[in-house]
């Protein structure tokens, strides 16, 4: 049993520490006051970790074709549709998601104390898409995530 969990930490070690450190900064912001500085801090950060998360576990699962961020699928498909959705996998989960938080957004208060959270999330959500999409075309000199 102990080899099992070690073997399962090892892989899984960065995920769980930024999913833990974004699940601290939600219960700091549960309790704390947005209207101070530091209750403001904690509700910023959720938005930056919870970028963190999604950076870490999508790109683990998700691909997208030409974007040096994602992993190369194991398996190829004949179905052009599949094939189109595997090429694509990244951008469609990014999008939907984004999508599901814009609808959130849209119904909450945008200036009560969750609300502004998730519009930083939307905008979290709107740089990442973007940054998937402007790496598959675009190269950054010395830059290791840039296409060679």
């Amino acid at each position: 049993m102990a080899r099992k969990k070690d073997h399962f930490l090892k892989h899984h070690a960065l995920s769980i520490a930024a999913v833990s450190i974004l699940l601290l900064w939600i219960l700091l912001y549960r309790y704390g006051d947005p209207k101070t500085h530091w209750g403001s801090f904690f509700g910023n950060a959720i938005a930056d970790w919870s970028g963190v998360v999604l950076t870490v576990i999508a790109t683990k699962y998700f691909y997208e074709i030409g974007s040096a961020e994602s992993n190369q699928p194991k398996q190829q498909f004949r179905d052009r549709i599949l094939q189109f959705i595997q090429n694509h996998s990244l951008t469609i989960f990014l999008a939907i998601t984004g999508v599901a938080w814009i609808v959130l957004y849209a119904r909450m208060d945008s200036e009560g104390k969750w609300g502004q959270v998730v519009g930083n999330i939307v905008s979290e959500w709107t740089q990442l898409l973007g940054l998937v999409l402007l790496t598959k075309k675009l190269i950054e000199d010395k830059s290791k995530e840039s296409r060679k």
